[in-house]
């Protein structure tokens, strides 16, 4: 595309967004020239008659701001999102409105809304729900998990709600808090998601039930396809130096999935700390041909290198592993030590 007009049209979008967005507060003039003329043809022009005739129906701004959003057109809809809230404060209005407003990057919008829902909504929890989301993607993660708690006192039983305070857990690096809360999860609907995450975690710990749950997930796979239980045994039996096992468990998940990454590089680590060099550098090599695009490939390749003495080589894939994840640490120190 010719640099000029791409610059002009970039412009031109912008421009259009100010005059649209300065004029969010009006009735008749929240729209560009440019917006109302999409908005008066298809498929837009029959809601758009229709509030024109009935101003006051705030089913028909919602209406219109949905269809808008499902064309794409998140920033057009936030104003009638907007209307349709002021017009009716309802519940299911005000969380599509906080959709369109995070998708927009108006966060603080949305959590002001979502913050307001809580208290004028106390009985619907998924406004508690979707500001911890929120929460916590902003790393204020003690909010987010007040917000849990808040649904759990009311609804013990969600599931759902015990899962996801589980891994904000795990993330906030309280491991037994978390494993209480992905076991109450996994108590109450054994779903394959949450047992695998509980599995994680009993693995990191050196704790033998991680085995018993991933035979307990493997029980229910009546395609005899799943390799992720399969996977977290072998991450238990690397966890406990019992090699021989991990690597059994490592070769079952690449004999189910030859594309599975992961297993790869699990099993070369595996073998790097047998010292089993020259094995472990092979297994490398054939993961970054199954995924060229992964970083930690490369990474452990050139961690075995180094440890053959090969520093050239060395170097040259942890260049490569950084040129595939910029913020690859390890990376980059090995680098400066090599250097």
């Amino acid at each position: 595309m010719n640099r000029c007009i791409k610059w002009c049209g970039l412009i031109l979008c912008a421009c259009l967004l100010l005059v649209f967005l300065a004029g969010c507060d009006g009735d008749n003039d929240r729209y560009s020239p440019y917006s109302k003329k999409i908005l008066q043809n298809p498929p837009y022009a029959g809601l758009t008659d229709s509030i024109e005739k009935f101003p006051d129906d705030p089913l028909l701004y919602l209406q219109r701001a949905l269809l808008l959003s499902q064309n794409n057109r998140h920033e057009m809809a936030t104003a009638d999102y907007k209307k349709s809230w002021e017009m009716k404060q309802d519940p299911n209005t005000a969380l599509e409105y906080v959709s369109n407003l995070l998708t927009t990057d108006r966060v603080n919008d949305a959590v002001s809304l979502l913050e307001q829902g809580v208290k004028q909504f106390p009985d619907n929890p998924e406004f508690s729900r979707r500001l911890s989301e929120v929460y916590s993607h902003l790393g204020k993660s003690e909010q987010a998990l007040k917000q849990y708690n808040t649904i759990l006192e009311k609804d013990p039983s969600n599931f759902e709600t015990w899962y996801d305070k589980g891994v904000l857990l795990a993330q906030m690096k309280d491991t037994p808090a978390a494993i209480e809360a992905l076991e109450k999860s996994f108590s109450i609907q054994p779903i394959n998601y949450s047992g695998l995450a509980l599995a994680t975690l009993y693995a990191s710990a050196k704790d033998p039930r991680a085995l018993e749950l991933c035979d307990k997930l493997l029980a229910t796979d009546t395609t005899g396809q799943q390799t992720e239980p399969i996977f977290m045994k072998g991450v238990y039996y690397s966890e406990v130096k019992d090699y021989d096992n991990a690597v059994k468990q490592f070769d079952e998940c690449i004999r189910r999935d030859w594309k599975m990454t992961d297993a790869y590089i699990e099993k070369g680590i595996v073998l790097l700390d047998q010292k089993k060099t020259n094995e472990a550098l092979e297994i490398f090599k054939l993961a970054s041909t199954v995924s060229n695009t992964n970083a930690d490939a490369y990474f452990w390749m050139a961690r075995s290198y180094e440890a053959l003495g090969n520093k050239a080589d060395a170097i040259r894939n942890y260049e490569r592993a950084i040129s595939l994840d910029r913020n690859f640490a390890e990376a980059w120190e090995a680098i400066q030590r090599l250097k």
